[in-house]
């Protein structure tokens, strides 16, 4: 089925291209979000009128687009969710998700532009793509965690594994301390027990 592109669409060609695709992927994607219009003669010649408007629009969004990108390019957004202690998340983290995290801090960002390969499910930071106009995109970072202290210690590099680590680290060294601490109580016992029977033998 060919098609003439009203803006460009990555794999596909440039703003004003006629291009074969599937009919399915122009009935249900290209078509319905006013990507393309059906190449007809009436449509490329209705499209050649309006080209110069279409251009000028274009360049508009993509100005704005290019706006927000600067300060969006690299931002880290924190989203909370319950995980196991390996860091395996209950559920998953989806561009729904990071489109709220997005808006939440003062971006507009909708979810259709998030471009995420599969669905995160586990804790960690996670860059993704964010797609703001057909030439404009940025990356950010997830910071998926369990609460806000632990994606401060994510986004300053320590990985859960890691915290993990420590806190087990943490522990033993506790019950460690805990038994000298014991020992030593013993020992001072032992100590004193020859020192009464001296006092006794004195007396």
């Amino acid at each position: 089925m060919q098609v003439i592109l009203l803006e460009r669409v990555a794999k596909l060609g440039q703003m004003g291209d006629v291009v074969d695709v599937k009919p399915g992927y122009a009935r249900n994607f290209l078509l319905p979000q006013g990507k393309a219009l059906t190449a007809s003669q009436g449509n490329i010649a209705s499209f050649e009128a309006q080209k110069a408007q279409l251009e000028a629009r274009n360049l508009e969004t993509k100005k704005e687009a290019e706006a927000l990108a600067e300060k969006l390019d690299g931002q880290q957004f924190v989203v909370i969710r319950s995980a196991s202690d390996a860091g395996a998340l209950y559920g998953s983290v989806t561009p729904r998700d990071a489109a709220e995290a997005a808006t939440a801090e003062g971006f507009s960002v909708d979810k259709k532009q998030v471009v995420l390969i599969s669905p995160i499910k586990e804790l960690g930071l996670h860059s993704v793509t964010v797609k703001l106009h057909p030439e404009v995109e940025v990356e950010i970072k997830l910071n998926v965690a369990r609460s806000a202290e632990e994606a401060e210690l994510q986004a300053s590099g320590k990985s859960i594994q890691e915290l993990a680590a420590e806190e087990e680290a943490a522990a033993e060294f506790e019950i460690s301390e805990l038994f000298d601490d014991i020992g030593s109580a013993a020992s001072d016992d032992d100590d004193a027990a020859p020192a009464a029977g001296d006092e006794e033998t004195n007396a």
